[in-house]
């Protein structure tokens, strides 16, 4: 089982420096471009902006399992429903308003 966790830590360490690396690469283009207008308005525009609202995420969750992949059950479960809440709750705004009426 611990060779089972270390390769999934390596895969997962991997993964998490390249989304850090893209996400950052991400960042500064953006910032360069807000200053030199070079990548013109339109779709990819749209999907870079879409990307860099999600790429920190994507960056934390990542790194958030690296982290809890050698902890105990309890401490990924908790980890794991955590980021199930920000997921859903970013994807869907208007859950939190629905949720607190039926209470």
């Amino acid at each position: 089982m611990a060779n089972k966790n270390e390769g999934l830590e390596k895969i997962l360490d991997t993964l998490g420096e390249i989304l850090a690396f893209v996400t950052v690469a991400l960042y500064a283009v953006l910032i360069v471009n807000a200053t030199w207008t070079f990548i013109p308005q339109g779709t990819f525009f749209n999907i870079l902006l879409v990307a860099k609202n999600y790429a920190s995420l994507a960056v934390v969750a990542v790194v958030g399992l690296e982290a809890v992949v050698k902890k105990g059950f309890i401490l990924k479960l908790i980890f794991i429903i955590l980021l199930a809440i920000v997921i859903i709750f970013q994807f869907f705004p208007g859950t939190w308003a629905n949720f607190t009426t039926l209470f």
